[in-house]
């Protein structure tokens, strides 16, 4: 398992983490506990130290399954959660609903504190390596969301402070007041505006960026079929991205590329992610699991190192295909 160290933090992490929101449920469809904790430990197993959570995933059940598949081998991961999403106040914004309880945008330092003794508990760890706005409070000043983050990793509860879905004016204030490790921002061959907004500042001032929805929700996995149905919340439903013409599109992409993955003896989706990991200014790629066998797959391709020649005939290809696909 490739490696690379998190910001200024003295951290090395796989270039794999393991992302856990559908481990939650919430907008996925549901969830199966057993496999989900399974899925965790697979990934340990498999060289992944990278493990990304949150209290709005499930409302505190991702973090419980995170907590649960970690005891007794916390020293193998580096873990990293979020605040500001809550529901235990009303303070900030509303944002949505979630199982019936109203969830507000709100980084005021007592709801950062509330929130990451709540996390620590569910977690079942007395630290946090990367400590994660998760959506931006305008209601808050960004000083004094950043100098509580401060304090809490000068008391050793939190080691690296990282932001997400933010606006470069606001990650520009947030290093005002502090060293900012990381940013966890959508990247994908589909959805690439990072390229343009956050990564040439990113790199510049050595900030790592770990990218979220790597294969674009699995429709990059090349499998989802175009007469694949979802059920219930799944956000897939009423996504145009997974649209039947769409699907149709990535399909053929997923067997263009196909020859070159079996030259590496990899599947189309470690492919497009040793792909993801090979662009400037992407430090890591968060995968989704829900079972062993996923969480497997998604390790394996934190193995890969791609050569540059073939790297830019991805790029052509994704140039070609993946710019027809319909958005909205």
């Amino acid at each position: 398992m490739n490696t690379r160290q998190l910001g200024f933090s003295g951290i090395d992490a796989s270039v794999i983490g393991l992302g856990t929101w559908a481990m939650g449920g919430w907008m996925w469809g549901g969830t199966n506990e057993k496999d989900a904790v399974a899925a965790i430990q697979e990934s340990i197993t498999c060289g992944v130290s990278l493990i990304d959570t949150a209290p709005a995933y499930g409302l505190g059940r991702s973090e419980e399954l995170v907590g649960k598949a970690i005891k007794g081998q916390r020293d193998k991961v580096v873990l990293a959660t979020k605040c500001g999403l809550v529901w235990h106040t009303q303070q900030g914004n509303h944002f949505f609903d979630e199982e019936g309880k109203p969830v507000h945008r709100y980084l005021g330092r007592d709801a950062i504190q509330f929130e990451l003794e709540q996390s620590l508990r569910r977690l079942g760890t007395d630290y946090i390596d990367l400590y994660i706005t998760h959506w931006q409070d305008p209601t808050t000043p960004i000083e004094e969301t950043m100098n509580t983050l401060m304090d809490l990793k000068q008391q050793g509860k939190i080691r690296a402070i990282g932001v997400s879905n933010i606006s470069l004016a606001e990650l520009k204030q947030y290093q005002r007041f502090g060293t900012v490790d990381a940013v966890q921002e959508k990247y994908n061959m589909i959805e690439r505006e990072l390229e343009q907004s956050l990564l040439p500042h990113t790199r510049a001032t050595g900030v790592s960026c770990l990218s979220y929805s790597s294969l674009a929700l699995g429709l990059l996995s090349g499998k989802i079929s175009a007469d694949r149905t979802f059920d219930g919340d799944d956000q897939r439903l009423s996504n145009p991205l997974f649209s039947q013409p769409n699907r149709q599109i990535v399909q053929q992409f997923c067997q263009s590329v196909a020859p070159l993955a079996n030259d590496y003896g990899i599947s189309v989706a470690q492919l497009v992610i040793a792909w993801t990991l090979s662009q400037p200014g992407i430090t890591y790629a968060l995968c989704g699991a829900r079972n062993p066998s996923q969480a497997a797959e998604n390790a394996r391709a934190g193995e890969v190192n791609l050569a540059a020649a073939d790297v830019d005939t991805i790029s052509t290809l994704v140039a070609q295909s993946l710019s027809q696909l319909q958005t909205d």
